[in-house]
């Protein structure tokens, strides 16, 4: 399995010092093993003509994806600290759409497997995806604007066609909930839910909004906007489908 610093990166390796674990967990060190390219996830964004491979590359290193031995990909949990707080495995094929016969697996879950331990032995707790790279290191990272998005596999796209801003990813519909959102205080936030033919998605992510600007630990931050993009520019056939801005992109031309 080829490694990240092995590859293209000089950069890697000083984005790499700065992630520095304050508590000593087993995913910490897992994670530092399994930084790579290697999964099928990225080659096929690469083969779907969704980014270069130098692309592909920048945003591995961003976002300090991994691998598994089955070419799975592992969407590493860092939070603002820049703790390890959890991963998650996802398998995709080569049209780089998940594979639905292999549900998402979290890495806890797994080491309490192979030591024959209950399923909660690693206490974890989950935030949003590339919440790292919101950490200090000098910039005016106020000015930037936050974007969320349901996929990690949305951020990681993104991030290199839109780099503007900083893609975070929810992990899921369920995983959208208000206090995730306190690390993001004091930034400008926009959200941007998938699409579905009731506008059920939209609407949980717009309720999940106004809990978080109701809540004191949101006083004095901006607003929180909810992008009606999808809602208004997917057709009936792609909200039936429940496509996503990176689906909408692609369809329309646009990467």
């Amino acid at each position: 399995m080829a490694m990240l610093e092995d590859i293209l990166s000089p950069s890697f390796g000083s984005m790499r010092r700065q992630i520095r674990t304050a508590r000593r967990h087993p995913t910490e060190i897992l994670w530092r093993r399994c930084l790579s390219i290697g999964s099928t996830f990225c080659e096929s964004v690469v083969d779907a003509g969704l980014l270069s491979w130098e692309q592909m590359v920048s945003s591995a290193c961003r976002y300090c994806l991994g691998a598994t031995k089955k070419r799975g990909v592992i969407y590493w949990q860092i939070d603002r600290e820049g703790r390890v707080n959890d991963g998650k495995v996802m398998y995709y094929g080569p049209d780089c759409h998940r594979l639905k016969d292999c549900n998402p697996t979290w890495i806890s879950a797994l080491l309490a497997i192979r030591e024959h331990r209950p399923k909660d032995s690693y206490t974890t707790s989950h935030c949003f995806f590339g919440l790292h790279l919101l950490m200090d290191d000098g910039r005016r990272l106020m000015d930037v604007v936050v974007a969320v998005v349901e996929a990690e596999k949305s951020a990681v796209i993104l991030s290199e066609i839109y780099p503007q801003y900083i893609w975070l990813a929810a992990g899921g519909l369920g995983e959208v909930q208000a206090d995730k959102f306190r690390p993001l205080r004091e930034h400008r936030v926009v959200l941007f839910p998938d699409t579905d033919p009731d506008g059920k998605a939209f609407d949980h992510w717009f309720k999940a909004a106004d809990e978080v600007m109701q809540s004191p630990f949101w006083e004095e931050s901006p607003p929180i906007r909810v992008s009606a993009f999808l809602e208004q520019n997917a057709s009936e056939v792609q909200k039936r489908r429940k496509i996503d801005l990176v689906d909408y992109l692609k369809e329309s031309g646009r990467i």
